[in-house]
């Protein structure tokens, strides 16, 4: 074995696009040079996939455990013993079920250091709850299997890197949701993974408003003065350079963005909207904030173009390579942290 990062894959939704994308991105002959791939799932379903997409060389090496995996092939391991009847483009409660067991047995090697990393393929949000599963998403679900006290859903793509205080929430709720303590805390989540999960020494962080022109000095909502603005200024005494509140339409359409290390959106569509337009098919969601490392790709389920052969492999193969530099990283600050006279050499080594 040559000790290469271990990525584990969920395989998310088994009638969506999920295994397409990871069928297509592990038969990119540069993966198995970089990583150790370990997909969790079962060989029948992987099969259909690949039999739908017309795919004849291509195989995946079955193991039973994460330590069995072997290097320079795709590695699966089965997660349940049952055929299943796979339904493609239609959203339902095998399709759930399947995409958690996938889910459930990949973190599991996760928390116990099986494997590196993770990087999940989309779920239904809605055909995957069960009682064992009542969360929005991926990143609530991830957050309390880590027993983590607070995560960031953080969306990075080459030019522009967004995280957002209220996730998977109700419009309604939104204002309500937004304190100061909690942008706070999300700044300093952001401020943390910039500079441990990305190499920024000295990052810079812009703030967009809730309200439309950032409330117009109070005219328009005044969530910006008697929150975001304090928030802003405790962060910054605190060591965080934070700037703003910035009206959010001009901030984009402006290309500000391009000035910042990373931005802070109140919500999930003042941030992700543009973040998609801007990424394109490249843009990858990492839950910063976890002992662990996960991403995902920035697309869901795909559930009309299923079985098409059409989905794009690109932001998967991206939520790949980023979860391998981020897990490179943080292994690189653990080694500088315990020895400190090696960092002035580290430093001149990757100028």
């Amino acid at each position: 074995m040559s000790g290469k990062i271990k990525v584990g894959i969920s395989i998310g939704d088994v009638n969506g696009i999920g295994l397409e994308v990871i069928i297509k991105t592990l038969m990119n002959s540069r993966v198995l040079d970089y990583c150790t791939p370990i997909v969790y799932g079962h060989t029948k379903v992987a099969s259909f996939h690949r039999k739908t997409l017309a795919v004849t060389n291509f195989t995946f090496h079955v193991i039973n455990q994460a330590m069995q995996a072997q290097d320079q092939v795709p590695n699966i391991i089965n997660c349940w013993d049952e055929d299943v009847k796979i339904e493609l483009g239609i959203a339902n409660e095998i399709g759930g079920r399947y995409a958690l067991k996938s889910l459930e047995r990949a973190v599991d090697d996760l928390v116990n250091g099986h494997i590196d990393a993770l990087v999940t393929a989309p779920i239904s949000k809605h055909t995957i709850q069960s009682d064992t599963f009542q969360f929005a998403g991926h990143t609530e679900y991830l957050q309390a299997k880590t027993n983590a006290s607070e995560s960031l859903m953080f969306l990075v793509g080459e030019d522009i890197r967004v995280g957002v205080v209220t996730g998977h929430i109700p419009v309604k709720d939104i204002a309500r949701k937004i304190t100061k303590e909690k942008i706070l805390s999300k700044l300093s989540l952001m401020n943390s993974s910039l500079k441990k999960d990305f190499w920024i020494q000295k990052p810079k962080i812009a703030v967009l408003g809730l309200n439309p022109h950032a409330g117009d000095a109070g005219l328009i909502g005044d969530e910006e003065q008697k929150i975001i603005i304090p928030a802003i200024e405790d962060a910054n005494a605190g060591g965080i350079f934070a700037f703003g509140p910035y009206s959010a339409d001009g901030f984009f359409a402006n290309h500000s963005y391009r000035k910042f290390d990373a931005v802070l959106a109140m919500y999930h569509d003042q941030g992700l909207i543009p973040f998609k337009q801007i990424a394109f098919h490249n843009g990858v969601n990492f839950t910063a904030g976890l002992p662990v490392v996960r991403t995902s790709p920035d697309h869901g389920t795909g559930f009309d173009i299923a079985g098409e052969n059409i989905a794009s492999e690109n932001s998967f193969l991206e939520a790949l390579f980023a979860a391998i530099k981020i897990v490179k990283h943080r292994k690189e600050s653990e080694v500088l942290t315990s020895n400190p006279l090696k960092i002035s050499k580290f430093s001149k080594d990757r100028d």
